[in-house]
């Protein structure tokens, strides 16, 4: 059987082993050291906006860390985006706080901004602010930042980036990851670049960055002794993973690319498929580093072939796919939570699925997905 194709793996650059061995010849085997401290300042630059970053165990360590900064206790309410992986979620979770989920709207897939307010507005008469807003850049595609940026702003409740997808997209010019209060990236295996594993937190000023720092690596007092007048976390990333990012950084503009050449490449091919349509910038003030590429399948004009046929199509083949997110409102571990919205959401998890994305695939890769697709898509000729 031919090589597997995945959905996106991990794609190195040739310098990361570099930063790596230094680590190993100079015994800096800890969560600290002159990686990570190269890794954050990496980001900063790479971000701009006058950005602190900390590097982190991983993005979900990042977004706990971000809820706990921004003073969420046990009780309170987070408003979440719907449709989004759990990472987004669980960490309200953690706090023993509430989630609040709200549908997408069509045009990015991201947080409905009429849905948002109509929530804000339903929880305050509730008695029950929400302390914050955590909205998703889906698969790189960036939100609505202005409309949802005013709303948060008129109801003076913070909003947290979730930027674990979109590390190089960017809305009207401004890197994601900049735009919201504080800001997560993630840099798990099948993300734009990785560490391995890990993730950072992007605060506007050095105090909020050097408190998440201090909480990641278990909330030490400054003193002689382990002295502890706070609960801390195991949260910092290692000088070794840090290394890879380094290394990563110096191919992050490329991968980018690669992956939004990826994505035209299935533009170009679904734009003669009747019924298929691919997640595209609304417009220019919209540039996504198209993580993955996704689309939506309608079946009625699509001989009644439904995602589900296709990704079984892609998998006889060897060629890993994904549905969309499942909206975590439907899901049975938060079906008590409230919602806010229509149906946008499950009907893009019921017809939507992700496609093969990775910065490195190759032309025969291009070819093996083609030959599956032309296959699947046969019907169009007739």
């Amino acid at each position: 059987m031919n090589n597997k194709i995945w959905l996106s793996s991990p794609h190195m650059g040739g310098t990361e082993k570099n930063y790596v061995d230094e680590a190993f010849e100079t015994n800096w085997v800890a969560p600290l050291g002159p990686n990570v401290n190269g890794f954050e300042a990496d980001l900063e630059n790479y971000l701009k906006e006058n950005v602190h970053v900390g590097a982190l165990s991983s993005g979900t360590a990042a977004l706990h860390l971000a809820l706990i900064l921004l003073g969420v206790k046990e009780g309170d309410e987070v408003i979440c985006q719907s449709m989004t992986f759990a990472a987004s979620a669980n960490p309200i979770a953690y706090m023993g706080a509430i989630p609040v989920f709200v549908d997408s709207e069509i045009d990015t897939w991201n947080l409905n901004p009429k849905a948002l307010e109509e929530a804000i507005v339903d929880r305050i008469a509730k008695g029950k602010k929400p302390k914050a807003v955590i909205g998703v850049h889906l698969y790189g595609m960036p939100f609505k930042t202005d409309e949802i940026i005013e709303i948060c702003k008129k109801y003076d409740i913070p909003l947290v980036e979730d930027s674990a997808e979109a590390l190089g997209s960017t809305y009207k010019g401004r890197k994601c990851g900049t735009l919201g209060d504080m800001a997560i990236l993630s840099f798990n295996g099948n993300k734009i670049i990785t560490t391995s594993g890990g993730g950072a937190i992007v605060c506007k000023n050095k105090e909020i960055k050097d408190k998440a720092v201090f909480l990641s690596t278990q909330a030490r007092d400054n003193a002689p002794h382990y002295q502890h007048s706070e609960i801390g976390y195991n949260y910092r990333m290692s000088n070794i993973c840090a290394g890879i990012g380094r290394g990563q950084m110096e191919v992050l503009d490329k991968h980018v690319n690669l992956r939004r050449d990826m994505n035209k490449w299935y533009a170009d091919y679904f734009a003669t498929i009747k019924g298929v349509s691919v997640l595209s910038e609304p417009n220019t003030d919209y540039h996504s580093n198209h993580w993955l590429t996704a689309i939506v399948m309608e079946p009625d004009l699509c001989g009644g072939k439904t995602r589900e046929d296709l990704r079984l199509a892609l998998e006889t083949a060897n060629i890993e796919s994904r549905p969309l997110w499942k909206p975590m409102h439907l899901q049975p571990v938060f079906r008590e939570a409230p919602y806010y919205g229509e149906k946008v959401a499950e009907k893009l998890f019921e017809k939507g699925l992700c496609l093969p994305s990775g910065s490195n695939l190759s032309e025969a890769d291009r070819t093996r997905i083609k030959m599956v697709l032309e296959d699947f898509f046969k019907y169009t000729e007739s």
